[in-house]
């Protein structure tokens, strides 16, 4: 049974992606593109958002900073007053810098938790009582946030990452046992490792990379599907969410053999 009304049908959808100028929001933004929906593009960098425009005729560019509180609240009320109604609204801005406990950076941890958890509190708080409204009234209404698999349990180098990621799967998760009964569709997608800037600077191999068009590919299937977690390519994914369940000891103990550190 769908834990989300199922969304098979994007012509004429107004969907805002925030934190789509690069990665998996940018394929995703194509992808809807695509399909035929209205597609509102938002990060920081104003270049590769009218970039996105420009190639996808119909679609608009709204640069913003998600951690602006004030600015996010602006602009989703402009996109109301513009459009009508948010269909989908997903949430994929990130950062990402690899810590290890034995190099601890304050400035560091408190950044991440910016960017990754206080913007998509900006935006959930900007949209809800739009989504709350639509649905209300029988309208799609769709909330989604990019978290990661980072996010099931601890994992080396990802000290001030994984706790971010984890606070948004959990955010989620709370989200959806609010307002799924009001019809408010709630997602949160976790990936593995997909080729983006974020992980271009990884120095060790990525399992089951695959490319941001794939991710996109993914989400689409999970919101055809009405699932509540969209996790790719499970090849990888399932196998962490196997590994998540074991004993601390045990858990410990595989990875790191398998990362070796």
């Amino acid at each position: 049974m769908p834990l989300n009304p199922p969304i098979t049908e994007w012509r004429g959808r107004v969907a805002w992606l925030v934190g789509a100028s690069t990665g998996i929001g940018r394929a995703l933004a194509e992808a809807l593109h695509a399909q035929g929906a209205t597609v509102i593009v938002s990060a920081r960098g104003a270049a590769g958002l009218n970039a996105i425009a420009a190639t996808h005729p119909g679609s608009e560019a709204l640069p913003l900073d998600a951690t602006d509180r004030a600015a996010v609240q602006a602009a989703a009320d402009a996109l109301l007053a513009r459009h009508g109604r948010l269909d989908l609204v997903l949430y994929c801005a990130g950062i990402y810098q690899p810590m290890r406990a034995t190099e601890f950076d304050l400035d560091v941890m408190l950044h991440h938790q910016q960017v990754n958890v206080g913007g998509a509190l900006h935006v959930v708080g900007a949209v809800l009582p739009t989504l709350r409204a639509q649905a209300a009234s029988g309208q799609p209404a769709h909330l989604s946030l990019v978290a990661s698999v980072a996010g099931y349990r601890g994992l080396p180098n990802s000290l001030a990452y994984g706790p971010t990621k984890a606070a948004l799967i959990h955010l989620a998760q709370s989200l959806h046992l609010d307002l799924a009964p009001l019809g408010v569709g709630i997602s949160v997608v976790n990936p593995g490792f997909v080729a983006t800037p974020l992980t271009a600077g990884n120095d060790f191999r990525m399992p089951g990379l695959i490319a941001p068009a794939q991710a996109a590919e993914a989400m689409l299937r999970g919101w055809a599907r009405g699932d509540f977690e969209l996790h790719f390519p499970r090849r990888f994914t399932l196998w962490l969410k196997a590994l998540s369940c074991l004993p601390m000891g045990l858990y410990e103990s595989v990875v790191r053999r398998a990362t070796g550190l």
